[in-house]
């Protein structure tokens, strides 16, 4: 059936439709002007291009590494590391917060710990992860999680907890139990928690996979990162950087896209 509109309504939604085409093209006048800006200061060497490379050389470092044939497998190696930390940290903090929820006396004797778990720098358990795991995809996927799972559980736990308490009183009174309850009411409600809680941790299994990389690796792009630092290959170091952020802002798209479909098809 054909949906009508009030020209009023129409003009809202072009005039929405232009905001974003204009918020697009700034967007990527943004990224012109300081790739642009970056290039002229290395090529009229305004700071010496050794130090800051320059856009011309980062597409040219990428082309060589797609030329002998390791880009695919440093960029295989840390995606899967990274996707692989993700969904252990995404699946487990969930639970985690739906256990702690579940049980309050469980909860008020183990916030002070997640809190503290979440302040404790993961970099300083480096050595000892590198000697439980070794130095594979291992120790590097254990250290995604442990950056992303407490991040997920105070988010989760949080979103959990802010349900709304008459809606809760209003089911019990309808001879509702705390499992009805969690399906019917907690989790639809803490949908928009979760796929916060999921933009969050993009960001936080990209951060732990390429320090477990710092750490202990030998392949993916963190390593050569530390590798073109300790060669002076700045050019590696900004090439590989490059590449991070956009698989990054790809993974976090992807999110995105999630996040309008739930919303625009609720169940």
């Amino acid at each position: 059936m054909k949906k009508s509109y009030s020209s009023e309504h129409l003009a809202f939604l072009k005039r929405e439709k232009r905001n974003a085409v204009i918020v697009r093209a700034a967007r990527i006048a943004l990224l012109a002007l300081i790739l642009g800006v970056w290039e002229l200061i290395a090529a009229l060497e305004i700071v010496d291009p050794f130090i800051v490379s320059s856009p011309s050389r980062v597409a040219k470092t990428i082309g060589q590494l797609w030329a002998d044939g390791s880009l695919f497998y440093h960029v295989g190696t840390t995606l899967w590391e990274t996707l692989a930390g993700f969904a252990v940290a995404v699946t487990a903090g969930s639970l985690i917060a739906l256990a702690l929820w579940w049980s309050e006396g469980a909860r008020r004797v183990l916030e002070p710990y997640i809190v503290v778990l979440n302040s404790l720098p993961k970099i300083a358990l480096g050595p000892v992860i590198i000697i439980w795991f070794g130095t594979g995809a291992a120790s590097i996927v254990f250290m995604t999680v442990l950056v992303g799972i407490i991040v997920a559980v105070m988010h989760m736990l949080g979103g959990f907890l802010a349900t709304d308490k008459n809606k809760i009183t209003l089911l019990r009174a309808m001879g509702a139990n705390k499992a009805q309850i969690l399906v019917k009411l907690v989790i639809p409600s803490a949908l928009p928690q979760f796929i916060g809680m999921l933009k969050i941790c993009v960001g936080m299994a990209w951060i732990g996979s390429i320090m477990g990389e710092y750490v202990a690796s030998k392949a993916g792009l963190g390593y050569l990162i530390v590798y073109g630092g300790q060669v002076f290959r700045l050019d590696l170091v900004m090439a590989s950087t490059f590449i991070l952020c956009l698989l990054a802002a790809g993974m976090y798209f992807l999110v995105v896209l999630a996040e309008k479909t739930v919303i625009r098809h609720p169940r």
